[in-house]
């Protein structure tokens, strides 16, 4: 079983920067594909960045439009901790951020989520 713990949310200025970790701990084999998810307060949750981990395109990232150019999702070599950095923050980046291990994703899409992090928040003030 998959159990994910993020860290690395907090309170900037717009233009700044953060970098979230997703540390993964359990058997990940049953999953092609980790992301990084975004919930605001009376918004539906978006997929902001995804990284496919299984055999089929491995190494691939998709995001969300709003975020290209700024955001860069990535994995440790150990592939046990994965990292969304967040660069030029902007206020309707201001989220709770969930990582998640997936069965499918299709784009920033998951499917059969095998595990979800408890979140953590990002607040960015302009």
């Amino acid at each position: 079983q998959v159990q994910l713990r993020e860290s690395g949310g907090g309170s900037v200025q717009a233009g700044e920067s953060l970098r979230l970790s997703c540390e993964a701990s359990g058997y990940t084999a049953s999953s092609t594909c980790m992301g990084w998810f975004r919930q605001a307060p009376g918004k539906e949750r978006e997929g902001v960045a995804t990284i496919y981990i299984g055999s089929s395109g491995y190494g691939s990232t998709f995001y969300l439009d709003s975020v290209k150019g700024r955001f860069t999702i990535s994995q440790d070599n150990a592939k046990t901790t994965m990292y969304l950095q967040m660069n030029s923050l902007i206020p309707d980046d201001s989220a709770m951020y969930y990582c998640a291990a997936c069965g499918l994703c299709s784009e920033t899409r998951c499917y059969n989520p095998k595990a979800w992090g408890q979140g953590t928040q990002v607040t960015v003030s302009s």
